[in-house]
Formats: structure tokens, sequence, C-alpha cells
């Protein structure tokens, strides 16, 4: 077994990426109002998996064969950052699309 959790959380954001330059082109990642966003989103992750995953009193185990082994800062694996910025990014960026694809009477309803 070797990284899955690296592996998957890498296929994820360059996946949503990629979706975002290449298929919807919604022009989110152009937009401070979405880098702010993430910094907020990021810092309280942070605070939450910072919590969760500490080493000397973690509530969340992640087996040592499955992450990079990259911990920042208070022992968050940089695989949880990964997942959260495709998680939030991907689900901002469909929601913008939808808001592109209906009319202003739509979106009143």
């Amino acid at each position: 077994m070797g990284r899955e959790y690296l592996v998957a959380a890498l296929v994820a954001a360059v996946l949503t990426v990629l979706v975002e330059l290449v298929v919807l082109r919604t022009g989110l990642f152009r937009r401070k109002a979405y880098w702010t966003s993430m910094g907020i989103v990021f810092a309280f992750q942070v605070l939450v998996d910072g919590w969760l995953t500490k080493l000397y009193a973690p509530i969340v185990l992640y087996a040592d064969w499955a992450i990079s082994g990259v911990r920042v800062p208070w022992d968050i694996p940089v695989e949880d950052f990964l997942f959260g910025f495709a998680m939030v990014t991907l689900t901002l960026l469909l929601w913008e699309r939808a808001r592109e694809t209906t009319t202003p009477e739509e979106r009143g309803r």
C-alpha cells in the first residue's frame, strides 16, 4: 500500500483546477473575494483540523502508509488542505456555473 490519501488529495486538487480552467471557466481564480474566502476557510481549518489531528492527543488518526508525512501547522497532514481546497473550490465553481445559467427571475424564486 502506498500514499493513497496523498494521491487522492492531489488528484482532487488538480481535477478541480482543470474543471475551472478547461470546462467551467467562471473566472473564480481571478477574484480577490475567492482568495479571501479561501483564507478564511483555511484559518478555520487550521483551528479545527489542528485540534483533531494533533499528535500528542489525536482524535483522528492517519495510517502512516496513507499520507506523505508532511504535517503543517499543528500536525495537520498537508493532504487535508488539498482536500479542503478541492471541496470548497468545486462547490463554489458549481455554484457560479448555476448562477450564470439561471435568469434573474429564476434566482428570485
